[in-house]
């Protein structure tokens, strides 16, 4: 039964896909930062580090919604405890607290400190 939803090919399916929309969301959900960072001037290392901060919350709840639908909500602790397991293959930068929403509005809220930051430096 190598194609079960609960199957390590699965796991490696899902896996290969959010990697696969990680990258292209980075500039989905990170050019509006951008774009208000050189309306108001601020300077490029502000700018792009704190899009990417912007973009990551945003990432993180789509990818997390990914995994969600398909494997389910009762079973994408299995999906994660295996990430964690082999974190030098699939799960290379992945840690639990990427699903936790308290951290992903703190990113936000990061993000915001460092346009404001880069604000007034202008």
């Amino acid at each position: 039964m190598p194609h079960s939803e609960l199957s390590e090919y699965n796991f490696k399916r899902i896996s290969l896909i959010n990697w696969s929309l990680a990258f292209p969301l980075i500039f989905l959900f990170g050019w509006p930062y951008l774009y208000l960072c050189s309306y108001f001037g601020i300077d490029e290392l502000f700018a792009y580090s704190g899009a990417f901060l912007f973009a990551l919350p945003f990432i993180f709840t789509i990818l997390h919604g990914h995994v969600t639908m398909a494997i389910g909500t009762a079973h994408r602790h299995h999906y994660y405890k295996w990430l964690s397991e082999v974190p030098y293959t699939y799960g290379l930068l992945f840690h639990e607290i990427f699903t936790k929403t308290r951290f992903r509005l703190s990113l936000l809220a990061f993000s915001a400190g460092l346009f404001a930051w880069g604000f007034f430096l202008v």
